[in-house]
């Protein structure tokens, strides 16, 4: 009977807190409380020899409850500096992103601007080639021809592209031939 009492006992205290009860000092504690008469004296002996003495449960339960709690406050604390960290990268990133928008407004505005002196400079270009082409056919076609021939061969190309079919059938008697066979080369092959 007193065998069964320890058995139950020592289930009880490690179902409540395994890690605090120990079996030899609850089998010597529950031995010295229910044989005092046999072993007073010896009962006295063994705690004051240094044998371990059963922890108190509420104690037990209170350092559990402190660790607990100690974790808790750590956890507490990593999760407040995690969130201020998440807080500071957000607002990083917005300032990346805005700088990322004013980039791109930036290339779009330059681009824009490339684009509008490109196409100012084609249209000043396209009058000037215009206006060469009107004085060309104004010219006799020799005068013309030798002019044209005269200028270097991608400029005499482009003019004779513009012009029209009329305009380069007079001229042709009085272009140098291989830069004749170019331009109809070229035209052929854009086709």
């Amino acid at each position: 009977m007193l065998r069964q009492r320890i058995i139950i006992t020592v289930v009880m205290a490690s179902i409540c807190t395994p890690t605090f009860f120990h079996l030899p000092s609850v089998l010597a504690s529950s031995a010295t409380q229910k044989e005092p008469a046999a072993k007073g004296s010896e009962a006295g002996k063994e705690t004051a020899s240094g044998n371990p003495t059963p922890i108190n449960a509420t104690r037990a339960a209170r350092e559990e409850k402190a660790l607990q709690d100690a974790r808790r406050q750590q956890l507490a604390d990593k999760e407040a500096a995690l969130a201020a960290k998440e807080q500071e990268l957000k607002k990083m990133t917005a300032k990346l992103e805005a700088q990322v928008k004013a980039l791109e407004d930036n290339r779009k505005k330059l681009d824009d601007s490339l684009k509008a002196q490109a196409d100012a400079q084609k249209k000043k270009m396209d009058e000037k080639t215009a206006k060469m082409i009107k004085l060309f056919k104004t010219l006799k076609s020799e005068q013309a021809g030798k002019m044209i021939d005269t200028l270097k061969e991608d400029m005499a190309l482009t003019l004779l592209s513009r012009m029209d079919t009329k305009s380069v059938a007079k001229l042709a008697p009085f272009i140098s031939q291989p830069r004749l066979v170019k331009w109809v080369t070229e035209n052929l092959q854009e086709k």
